[in-house]
């Protein structure tokens, strides 16, 4: 098993394939709302498959699908029809069914009669559950054998397996129906134009039988979907934008989001971001910490609950299985799977050569976005370990540059985020022998340490900070000597065991213009290479360049555009000056949104704009997707340059939104604490509500370029 990549997945879900989430529970159906066993669909609950057949039938007849549409991510209402069976093209029995997924499903079904007569209905369900894990489901492998039984108790089927040990089961609730050991079936008379309705309920069974609280459904009161939902909307900032199509994307990414948030089963009140739908919905550590990055200016908190969550299981000890290290942030983290599946053998996998130095990162993000000082404190020494961690088992051969190889052959053979076994190549198309160092990797080192010497300072600590700011200097020179390629014109996008260059024109050099890697003389070169028609689509830039060994526009990371991916080069571009580049980046991946719902989904194939004039969608993107999700966020808050260093006293703001995205109006956004309002017309920026000790200053303040030019000046002088 190499891990998770597009060649080990079940294939696509379908066309028309309906997926709700709701934290760590998600549904996927066909889009008339059936679930069948041999398709990759059916009731998630913690990695469990707790429904697997899922379909309705109307007097022996399968609904025709005429629509779904998603209300919230968590719900979903299908709309179909009863075929005809007396030679008329039309039916007058329309069935709908409102859907909505929590701590199992909810389901409302409604026959309507739009004959003048009265119709005899057979209404049938059959139901089935496997309790299939995610990997089993995903990677379509043998399942296991569980030992079963049904039990019919009134309007109640109680399905429950015993698998060796591990015992599971799942209650459907049906009231009214006649209930058999794999059906439910009802049988009713509808009055000319009337309808007739009924509610199910599927729930998994919990240790001891026990069953956990259905959900509320009464008229004008909420189920614990909504109430979560209205407690998350109730704390994120209001959007009104001149542009009402990028105003739905905006909100459309708020709502993922939401839904995508999941607590930690340690710590209910600590929440972090799930990786996305429907095989990551768990904690990822390079996904959720980017998405939590990427989505500061809109909650903070998700990035706290999700670096503390990721601090209590950082790496303790040596364990080439799970490639556990001490210091090292864990990749994923698996709750309810045969650990026969998993990454590595056990329910924690670590295999992220990335995921730790982002973890530093990001900690110090938190920290200028105004956390109170005890907060950041007992974050520290998690922090401290990660560093050590990149220093001793990173950088494997002591060359300054952090590098992976896998420990096992059942872990991921990439462990950037270009994951997929060929995710990494030469120009040719040729793989590159272990351990590799990654550009962008050095890129969050850098990042990191840069993030541990404003934390220091800010402490008072200056001794420490300089030390890391030292430490950046020095990794951006050895970096520009060793990546940079000047014959081609822009960076290696690795080296190779052999201290080669791996010489792909790749979209992972985007990654080092944000971080401020990149000398300031090289980067016209870089941005010349990225906004090329060999790398930028039309509507993002590649993950390869077209002229590659290796470029395929339907692949998973060779030739493909990644939301996120753009969303950083396009944060990276307005760091060095190039506006118009980023704008461009941007307004392409906002414009590709409007062709599904104003949904990123975690990415589309490369073919060109001028080939396509839609962007089309790879076959098993996630959708919600965590770092899909937030691009539109960093995007906006990125061309609204807006930046905080809450220790420093200060609010930046410069805006450089194109003129297309109109007025920009941004209450309730959260501020150290507080609530401020932005207004920004015609690029001028007002911002309202700062607490005292904070004051608002118009410009850019690119931090990390302040922090290398004082460590320069120290050093000659």
């Amino acid at each position: 098993m190499s891990g998770w990549n597009a060649d080990n997945a079940a294939g696509p879900l379908g066309a028309g394939t309906v997926t709700l989430v709701e934290g760590s529970s998600f549904c996927i159906s066909l889009g008339n709302g059936d679930i069948h066993p041999e398709n990759p669909h059916g009731l998630f609950v913690q990695d469990t498959r707790i429904l697997s057949h899922w379909s309705l039938t109307v007097n022996g007849q399968v609904v025709e699908e005429l629509g779904a549409e998603t209300k919230e991510p968590y719900r979903a209402l299908f709309a179909g029809r009863v075929l005809s069976l007396n030679g008329h093209a039309d039916s007058p029995l329309i069935v709908e069914r409102l859907r909505e997924v929590g701590s199992g499903i909810h389901e409302q079904i409604t026959v309507r009669n739009y004959s003048p007569e009265s119709a005899d209905c057979l209404v049938s369900l059959r139901v089935a559950a496997d309790f299939a894990d995610l990997f089993e489901v995903k990677e379509a492998r043998p399942k296991r054998r569980w030992d079963e039984t049904r039990q019919n108790r009134g309007d109640e089927l109680v399905i429950q397996a015993i698998w060796q040990d591990v015992r599971k089961g799942v209650v459907i609730r049906a009231p009214g129906a006649q209930v058999t050991p794999k059906t439910l079936t009802y049988r009713v008379t509808i009055p000319p134009h009337g309808r007739w309705s009924t509610t199910l309920t599927v729930m998994p069974e919990t240790q001891g039988g026990s069953r956990p609280p259905s959900f509320v459904h009464t008229d004008g009161e909420l189920s614990p979907s909504d109430l979560r939902r209205q407690q998350w909307v109730a704390k994120i900032p209001i959007l009104q934008m001149g542009n009402r199509s990028i105003e739905r994307t905006m909100r459309r990414s708020y709502d993922d989001l939401g839904a995508l948030r999941i607590e930690d089963p340690n710590h209910p009140d600590r929440v972090v971001v799930a990786a996305g739908a429907p095989w990551f919905m768990t904690l990822f550590g390079r996904d959720s910490l980017w998405a939590s990055e990427m989505s500061l200016p809109i909650d903070p908190s998700l990035a706290l609950g999700t670096l503390q969550t990721l601090a209590d299981r950082q790496g303790r000890a040596v364990d080439p299985i799970s490639e556990e290290e001490p210091g090292k942030i864990l990749h994923e983290v698996r709750l309810d799977v045969s650990s026969a599946l998993a990454l590595g053998g056990k329910a924690t996998y670590y295999g992220s050569v990335d995921a730790t130095p982002l973890f530093v990162m990001v900690l110090g993000s938190v920290s200028r976005w105004g956390f109170a000082a005890d907060t950041i404190a007992a974050l520290l020494p998690h922090a401290d370990r990660a560093l050590e961690w990149i220093q001793k088992y990173g950088d494997k051969d002591g060359d300054g540059f952090v590098e992976y190889e896998r420990l096992n052959n059942r872990g991921l053979i990439n462990q950037g985020w270009k994951d997929s076994w060929d995710g990494i190549n030469f120009a040719d198309g040729s793989m590159p022998e272990p351990p590799i160092a990654l550009c962008e990797v050095q890129a969050y080192v850098y990042g990191a340490y840069a993030a541990r010497a404003w934390m220091a300072y800010d402490a008072g600590d200056d001794a420490l900070g300089n030390k890391y700011a030292d430490l950046m200097v020095q990794l951006k020179k050895r970096f520009n000597e060793e990546f940079w390629m000047p014959e081609r014109g822009y960076y290696a996008v690795a080296l190779d065991g052999k201290k080669r260059q791996v010489d792909a024109c790749a979209s992972n050099m985007g990654h080092c213009l944000w971080l401020g890697l990149v000398d300031e003389d090289k980067a016209p070169s870089v941005v010349k290479h990225l906004m090329s028609p060999e790398m930028f689509s039309g509507w993002g830039v590649r993950t390869l360049a077209t002229d590659m060994g290796a470029y395929n526009p339907a692949s998973y990371h060779n030739g493909s555009v990644w939301p996120h991916d753009n969303a950083i080069i396009a944060a990276g571009l307005l760091r060095y000056g190039f506006v118009d580049e980023a704008q461009r980046i941007s307004t392409a991946l906002l414009e590709a949104a409007e062709f599904s719902g104003g949904r990123l989904p975690e990415l589309f194939c490369g073919f060109s704009r001028d080939q396509f004039a839609v962007p089309l969608p790879y076959p098993t993107a996630c959708s919600p997707q965590a770092w899909a999700s937030t691009t539109p966020i960093l995007l906006v808050t990125s061309l609204m340059r807006y930046d905080a260093h809450v220790s420093q006293g200060g609010v930046w703001m410069d805006p450089a939104l194109p003129a297309s995205f109109g007025d920009v109006h941004i209450t309730n956004a959260p501020m150290a604490g507080g609530r401020i309002t932005i207004d920004i017309s015609n690029s001028a920026p007002l911002v309202q509500g700062l607490p005292p000790h904070l004051t608002f200053h118009r410009g850019h303040r690119p931090w990390i370029t302040e922090l290398v030019d004082q460590a320069d000046r120290r050093r000659k002088g």
